[in-house]
C-alpha cells in the first residue's frame, strides 16, 4: 500500500500556522506531507486570523491534529540550500498565499532539484520576488528606525521607536537591532507586534499604534543640525532618493522635515548657476601650463574634494589629434599623468599598430580627478556621474580650445558626453564621423579599459573593431593634412 493509499485519496488537510513568520513550523508539517505523497492542491495553509478550511469549516481548530503520520520509513525530502535561503525570506512577506506557493516548490524539486535554477519558470520568480520585497522591508527598517528618549518610573533612560514594516519582519530583525544597540534599553513599536530590549532579554509584545510612540526629544535638535550640514547639493538625486526613502518613511525621521525646503534650496542655487551662465571659474587661462594650475585647484563636484590630484592632459599645441579618456585611474593619480596604467600601455599598443605616434598626439580625460571608493587599503574605481562629467568640460573645452585639434577621438561614453554635453550610444556612434559646435570632426570609439575587462570571442571581436575604428582615424587624419 503507498503511501498516498494510506491517507486516503482526495483527502483536503488543513494546517493552522502558530504565527505568521513560523517558518520553522512551516518547514516541519511540509516535510510530513511530502513523506506521506500529499499533493499541493490538497493543502491548506492558514495563518492566525485566516479563513479556515473550505472542506470542513467546522473541523478541529488545529489542522495539523487532521495531518497524517509520515511512514515508518519516509522518505529524503530534498531542498536545495538555495530554495531553503529564498524560502526563508519570502515566508516573512504578507501575500496570504506564501506558504502555498513555497510548498508547491518544494513538491516539484523533489522531481527536480534543479528546479531554482531555472530563472524562466513562473513559480521560482515570484518566490524570488517575495523574497527581494521582504529583504528590502528589512533593509528599511535598519535604516529608518529612529529611537526617542523617555524616563523610566525610576529614572533609567528608555529608548522607543515606532515603525511600520510592510511584511513580518520584526521578530526577524530583533537581533540586527540586539546586537547594534546592546547596551541600551530599548523598544520598538510596530502594527504587527512589538520588540522589548533590557540589555538582558528580549520581550515580544502585542501590536502597538502610533500615538503608543513618543514624540521629539532635545537631542533631535542637534541631529537635525548635523544632517542640514552635511546635506550636499552637488549629489541631490531627487528620484533616486525617494526609491530608497519613500515618503511613508519621513513622518518618522527627525531630518525628513527638512528635506523639501533642502530641495528647494539646492534646485534655486542651480537656477542661480543656469541663469548666470554656469560656475564662476573667470577667464579661461591663456596656456596649458596655467591651465593644469588652475585645474588642480577644481573644488566644483564631489571627485575633486577626494583624496586624489587633478590629471592634466599632455601633448604638443597644435596636435592634429586629440585624444580623450573618461577619467584619471589609480596609476594615473599617482604619476600625475594619463594612461599610463594598463589601459594606456593597450592604447599604446593600438595606436602604434595603427601607425599613430602618441608622442604627436594631446592625450587627456574628460574628468581631471579619480573618483574612487576605498576597500581596505585599496582604491577601486568608480565611473563619474553625468553632472560630474558636465562639470568637468568647461576645463576639456579649454584644453581643446588651446590645442585646436583637427580630430577628436573619444573614448568610451564618458569622453563622448564630455565633448558633446550628452549621452551617445557607442554601438551606434563608432565609425561615423560628428561634429562637435565649432566644426572638429569628433570620432568615438570605446575605450581600452573595456578590452581588458572582456575574454574569448568577445575579446576577439572587440579587439577588431577598436583596431578598425583607429585605423579608420589615422587614414581620415592623413586626408585632412592633405
Amino acid at each position: 500500500m503507498t503511501a498516498m493509499q494510506r491517507v486516503g485519496f482526495g483527502s483536503h488537510y488543513a494546517v493552522h500556522l502558530p504565527a505568521p513568520d513560523d517558518f520553522a513550523f512551516w518547514r516541519e508539517r511540509a516535510r510530513g506531507l511530502v513523506q506521506c505523497d500529499v499533493p499541493p492542491d490538497r493543502v491548506s495553509w492558514i495563518e492566525p486570523g485566516g479563513t479556515g478550511d473550505l472542506f470542513d469549516p467546522d473541523g478541529p481548530s488545529r489542522g495539523e491534529k487532521r495531518l497524517p503520520a509520515p511512514p515508518a520509513d519516509p522518505r529524503p525530502v530534498r531542498a536545495s540550500q538555495r530554495f531553503l535561503t529564498i524560502a526563508r525570506s519570502a515566508a516573512l512577506h504578507t501575500d496570504p498565499a506564501r506558504f502555498g506557493l513555497l510548498y508547491r516548490l518544494l513538491w516539484r524539486l523533489q522531481s527536480n532539484p534543479r528546479l531554482m535554477e531555472d530563472k524562466a519558470d513562473i513559480e521560482v520568480r515570484r518566490l524570488e520576488e517575495l523574497a527581494k520585497s521582504v529583504r528590502r522591508d528589512a533593509h528599511k527598517m535598519h535604516a529608518f528606525v529612529r529611537f526617542r528618549e523617555v524616563a523610566e518610573e525610576d529614572g533609567t533612560p528608555h529608548f522607543v521607536a515606532w515603525f511600520e514594516p510592510d511584511h513580518h519582519i520584526v521578530r526577524a530583525e530583533a537581533g540586527f537591532f540586539m546586537r547594534r544597540f546592546a547596551n541600551m534599553r530599548w523598544s520598538i513599536l510596530t502594527p504587527r507586534g512589538c520588540i522589548h530590549w533590557d540589555g538582558e532579554t528580549m520581550r515580544e509584545g502585542p501590536p502597538a499604534q502610533r500615538s503608543d510612540a513618543p514624540g521629539g526629544d532635545p537631542v533631535e535638535d542637534l541631529w537635525r543640525s548635523y544632517y542640514a550640514s552635511i546635506f550636499n547639493p552637488a549629489r541631490l538625486k531627487v528620484g533616486a532618493m525617494l526609491s530608497e526613502m519613500p515618503k511613508k518613511y519621513w513622518k518618522n525621521l527627525p531630518e525628513a522635515e527638512l528635506i523639501p525646503q533642502l530641495i528647494a534650496g539646492a534646485q534655486a542655487r542651480e537656477a542661480r548657476m543656469v541663469a548666470s551662465g554656469s560656475l564662476d571659474r573667470g577667464e579661461r587661462p591663456s596656456s596649458l601650463e596655467g591651465l593644469g594650475a588652475a585645474i588642480h585647484t577644481c573644488r566644483n563636484c564631489p571627485i575633486g574634494q577626494l583624496e586624489n590630484r587633478a590629471v592634466m592632459g599632455e601633448g604638443p599645441l597644435g596636435a592634429p589629434l586629440m585624444i580623450v579618456g573618461e577619467q584619471p585611474g589609480d596609476q594615473e593619480d599617482q604619476a600625475g599623468r594619463p594612461f599610463v596604467g594598463p589601459a594606456g600601455q593597450l592604447l599604446d599598443d593600438y595606436l602604434q599598430a595603427a601607425g599613430i605616434d602618441r608622442s604627436t598626439a594631446y592625450v587627456t580625460n574628460a574628468v581631471k580627478h579619480f573618483k574612487f571608493t576605498w576597500k581596505g587599503k585599496h582604491r577601486l574605481h568608480q565611473s563619474p556621474g553625468a553632472k560630474e562629467i558636465d562639470t568637468c568640460r568647461w576645463w576639456l573645452e579649454a584644453e581643446r580650445d588651446l590645442v585646436k585639434p583637427r580630430l577628436v577621438l573619444a573614448l568610451g561614453a564618458s569622453a563622448a558626453r564630455g565633448l558633446l554635453g550628452k549621452t551617445v550610444s557607442i554601438t551606434k556612434a563608432r565609425g561615423t564621423p560628428m561634429h562637435l559646435e565649432d566644426g572638429t570632426e569628433l570620432w568615438v570609439t570605446a575605450h581600452p579599459s573595456y578590452l581588458l575587462r572582456l575574454d574569448g570571442p568577445a575579446r576577439e571581436e572587440q579587439a577588431r573593431l577598436f583596431a578598425g575604428d583607429l585605423a579608420a582615424v589615422k587614414a581620415r587624419l592623413g586626408e585632412l593634412a592633405g
